[in-house]
């Protein structure tokens, strides 16, 4: 059971979540800068002004990531910091360029392979004002294009880029259920506006224009000087069927993984959208011109993964509602003959599940053609972590034990099962910013005290990680 001797490993982060400095060195504010600040939005009331400080403290994170044993690092850029307001005809600033530019010089200097995120859900807030942000299918995708770019053009070290982070969350948890940025839902005690049953298919289609324009951009201007890649990252849970027996629920088991990843993945690798999908959505769900097709199929030099948990799931009764995104399905933590998923954790939508990473590696790897794959998030919270005080808070067995399942699920699904699977990004490098449960939830190998100056220590979990990858890595 063993890795390839070139496989990379590291950890993962997003701006919004670690860097802070929010109104520093001429960035403009996002759709989180905005949506923090009503009231109710962020489970404790806060948001990501200060965050982990990151921005001010670049050396700190290469210096933790050198001294875990790092050999990559996953983070995303503050599309705000490049162009404050987004748009393509706005100014550039700079300042925000130079700081990245610095940052990959600074990891590629500690032997740290960089993997940049364009856009990990944080919308300049001037693009949703201006003509509603990521609904737009004219001018969204142009203005990302014109940032990825002026990016690419800036950045040519890192070889390694990744256009969206999980436009499922972008699409579901900002367009139809409200939870995230920007807020929109049917339901309007919670948003004045929005449409469930159709603004999230019309979001999803958009960030699928955008990412097929912004390939197009690096594989035609930038990839045969720079001998870069670049893909997507699409989350998802893998699933078992609540009764194995009923073959209504075995086949709802897939059916929720079509829904959530090959909503976005089918239309890049096949161009076109999972006919259960057409099937329950009708004309809900966007058709792809001629022009967004030739864009989008075949646009992913490799498959960026996201994965935390599984779930146990059953057959709807064939009429599902209008806001429905699930697939006419219900999902639960224990199945029909009270089996259970996993321990719980923080987050009431993740139990650990190692063994179904090695069935979603699989999955995907059968459906797709054996890609290559980059797991770019993986991780776990631990429940009531933050009501422990130092020493106890540094001592996250559950994590480290999640870690050494998950990778060593993997390493099967490599070396017994053929997988490509080429790197792995631990979620998270530090605890941060947990998006609307705001810093209640930790997710970090690195306890960050935020009474204290953002001070950092490692956990036991990071401590570990090197010993869990050179257990499984070949030597070279």
């Amino acid at each position: 059971m063993s890795l390839p001797s070139d496989f990379l490993w590291g950890f993962a982060t997003a701006a919004y979540q670690v860097e802070g400095a929010t109104e520093q060195d001429g960035r403009g504010p996002t759709i989180w800068d905005t949506f923090c600040a009503v009231p109710g939005k962020i489970a404790d009331g806060t948001d990501g002004s200060v965050a982990c400080d990151s921005y001010n403290r670049t050396a700190e994170d290469i210096a933790l990531l050198k001294r875990l044993g790092a050999t990559c690092y996953r983070f995303s850029l503050s599309w705000a910091r490049i162009t404050p307001l987004g748009g393509r005809n706005d100014p550039i600033n700079q300042a925000g360029i130079d700081h990245y530019v610095k940052f990959v010089d600074d990891l590629l200097e500690a032997g740290i392979v960089p993997f940049i995120t364009l856009l990990h859900w944080d919308v300049p807030d001037e693009l949703d004002k201006r003509y509603g942000g990521l609904l737009n299918r004219q001018e969204f995708p142009l203005d990302f294009e014109h940032y990825a770019r002026v990016v690419f053009k800036s950045i040519p070290k890192c070889k390694n880029w990744i256009t969206f982070n999980e436009p499922w969350c972008s699409s579901i948890l900002g367009y139809s259920t409200g939870f995230f940025a920007p807020g929109h839902t049917s339901n309007r005690a919670k948003s004045a506006i929005g449409d469930s049953s159709r603004e999230p298919w019309i979001v999803g289609h958009n960030l699928l224009v955008a990412h097929g324009r912004a390939v197009k951009v690096y594989r035609d201007e930038f990839k045969p000087t720079d001998k870069g890649q670049i893909g997507i990252t699409l989350n998802g849970d893998y699933t078992y069927p609540w009764d194995p027996e009923d073959p209504r629920d075995v086949e709802a088991a897939n059916r929720k993984i079509e829904f959530a990843i090959s909503w976005f993945a089918d239309p890049i690798y096949f161009g076109k959208y999972p006919d259960s999908m057409r099937k329950q959505l009708g004309d809900r769900l966007p058709e792809f011109t001629a022009e967004e097709l030739a864009l989008v199929h075949g646009s992913n030099d490799f498959y960026g993964m996201n994965h935390y948990t599984a779930d146990y799931v059953k057959h709807g009764d064939g009429s599902p509602a209008p806001e429905d995104f699930l697939g006419d399905l219900s999902t639960h933590p224990y199945s029909k003959s009270g089996e259970c998923i996993g321990p719980e954790t923080q987050s009431f939508w993740l139990r650990p599940n190692p063994e179904g990473f090695r069935g979603l590696l699989n999955w995907l790897s059968k459906r797709y053609g054996y890609p290559a794959i980059y797991v770019t998030e993986n991780g776990t919270s631990i429940l009531g972590e933050n009501d422990l005080k130092e020493p106890e808070i540094l001592n996250d067995e559950f994590r480290y034990k999640y870690f050494h399942d998950y990778v060593n699920a993997m390493a099967k699904a490599v070396s017994e099962d053929g997988c490509n699977v080429k790197g792995y990004m631990a979620w998270s490098l530090m605890d941060n910013f947990e998006w609307a449960e705001g810093y209640e939830t930790r997710f970090g190998v690195t306890y960050v005290n935020y009474a204290d100056g953002q001070q950092r220590k490692e956990k036991y979990s990071a401590k570990k990680m090197k010993e869990i990858f050179d257990a499984v890595i070949e030597k070279k």
